[in-house]
């Protein structure tokens, strides 16, 4: 239950003539597969918590568990279709037959097939919003960006994201069929988008949803990046390899104490940073970080309505160029 001291989300308009949506998204991924085991019935409750507190886009993608993912979202988004914002994405050619291809589809016959299993697997007749997963040269945009138009036009799909492009082909896409959202990745550890593909977002009017705005959970803490479990993937991440641990243990210790000096969380302190990074750079932000706790989700709500005093932000501004490994 919602008390009078909670502070609701703000909104932040979708695309160009997309609706306004809650300045947060909820990263739903974790709850099916990649980051150990999960709580299927403190799951479904962080996702009624996040509605609560005004989250309305929740995202998924159909290579999340091969597909398990938009299965369990089914039931919750159908209860609730007037008030979520359902965002999913093809591009991996991952099946149950062959649960290690990682290679990319783009083919307006593949992509067109790959709708029609969203959107029976959520069940729902539209999806709101459509990503790209991921994008390879060896289709041409104009075909599935063109194929992915036609989606819109036959009334299955509401919007269009891509997700992880340069300003280059956010731009030729964007010329093809209007983009609402682009997904890209971007924290206090990550911010090579800064220099190029934020200007274009802006100049186009498109959202950006950053992903992995936590550093995949490193920015939560050192206990957390040294209590992952087996079957954890974020432990044959290279920032989380052997020798690159101490080095970016030092960086999230930096995090950390300033984040106490706050009084707040190591993830308010990056959340927070990202929204006020948005906002300095003209950027219309909607942080999509992941959870499976409403303990968690809380936490990362009330960092949307934080102002960092202009030395930490300062203190963080380098942080990036000292963090080892590649993101992923």
């Amino acid at each position: 239950m919602m008390t009078s001291k909670e502070k609701i989300l703000h909104r932040v308009q979708l695309g160009s003539d997309g609706p306004p949506i809650g300045a947060q998204g909820l990263g739903c991924m974790g709850m099916s597969e990649f980051y150990g085991t999960t709580d299927e019935a403190e799951s479904r409750a962080t996702l009624e918590r996040a509605l609560e507190l005004g989250v309305t886009l929740f995202d998924t993608a159909d290579m999340y568990g091969i597909g398990a993912n938009e299965a369990f979202l089914a039931s919750f988004v159908r209860t609730h279709r007037e008030a979520v914002l359902i965002a999913t994405k093809f591009g991996y050619a991952r099946t149950p037959q062959s649960p290690e291809d990682w290679s990319i589809d783009n083919r307006p016959e593949f992509l067109r097939a790959a709708a029609d299993r969203s959107l029976k697997r959520l069940g729902v007749d539209v999806i709101d919003l459509y990503y790209m997963h991921r994008r390879t040269d060896a289709v041409p945009l104009e075909e599935s960006i063109g194929a992915m138009a036609d989606l819109v036009a036959a009334g299955k799909v509401r919007w269009l994201g891509l997700s992880a492009v340069t300003a280059a082909e956010l731009r030729a896409a964007h010329a093809i069929h209007p983009i609402a959202a682009l997904q890209s990745e971007w924290s206090v550890f990550t911010r090579e988008i800064e220099e190029d593909v934020v200007p274009a977002a802006f100049e186009l009017g498109v959202t950006l949803v950053p992903y992995s705005p936590l550093g995949r959970g490193m920015l939560t803490g050192q206990a957390f990046a040294q209590s992952l479990t087996e079957g954890d993937a974020r432990r044959n991440f290279p920032r989380f390899a052997s020798q690159h641990h101490q080095a970016n243990m030092q960086v999230v210790a930096k995090v950390e104490e300033a984040a106490r000096g706050l009084g707040i969380t190591s993830a308010q302190l990056a959340l927070a940073w990202l929204h006020m990074q948005g906002r300095k750079l003209n950027a219309k932000v909607v942080p999509i970080p992941g959870t499976r706790r409403r303990s968690r989700l809380e936490e990362n709500v009330a960092a949307a309505s934080i102002i960092l005093p202009d030395d930490v932000t300062a203190m963080l501004d380098p942080l990036a160029g000292a963090v080892q490994g590649a993101a992923v």
